[in-house]
């Protein structure tokens, strides 16, 4: 597509969550395209395997057309630009979130000079939401079903069964 507007969501997605998949919503129905970009940080160690989360956001996003699935190594505002995106999506859950999200858009202007970042929000009820918090129920055999697709949840109970 001629003049196509891609956004790039990066992230770790360990796991999705129905907050990353509120934000992916919303940033489908403001782009072309979207890419949810699946980082590979050598300084975090993951639940799942970077292969493990692709499928998984596969899984979870395979009803939005414009969205694409891959995974990166980098900084995410020169995977960005490569992309050609015009717009790299962040999340904001709380004002707490804000701080380091506005530093970070600040760096990655600096880095990525054609990319502006931009900031959603999810609904109220995903708000509090975040992966972490997702794989510490898990690993006490809470339900999870209210905050991940039931994919997800099968996968987490896979990861944590004893």
């Amino acid at each position: 597509m001629k003049n196509e507007r891609v956004a790039v969501y990066p992230g770790t997605f360990d796991p999705i969550t129905y907050g990353h998949l509120d934000i992916i919503e919303r940033a489908a129905h403001l782009f072309d395209k979207v890419i949810v970009a699946i980082a590979m940080n050598k300084n975090k160690t993951a639940l799942f395997s970077v292969e493990e989360r692709k499928e998984m956001v596969e899984k979870s996003t395979e009803h939005l057309k414009p969205v694409e699935v891959v995974t990166f190594q980098g900084l995410s505002a020169r995977f960005s630009e490569k992309m050609n995106a015009v717009a790299l999506i962040r999340g904001l859950r709380a004002v707490s979130d804000f701080e380091y999200e506005f530093q970070m858009a600040l760096i990655n202007r600096k880095i990525g000079k054609n990319t502006e970042t931009v900031f959603l929000m999810p609904t109220e009820k995903n708000t509090y939401l975040s992966s972490s918090v997702v794989r510490e129920i898990a690993s006490f055999q809470g339900d999870v079903s209210p905050f991940v697709p039931k994919f997800v949840k099968q996968k987490l109970e896979e990861k944590f069964k004893k």
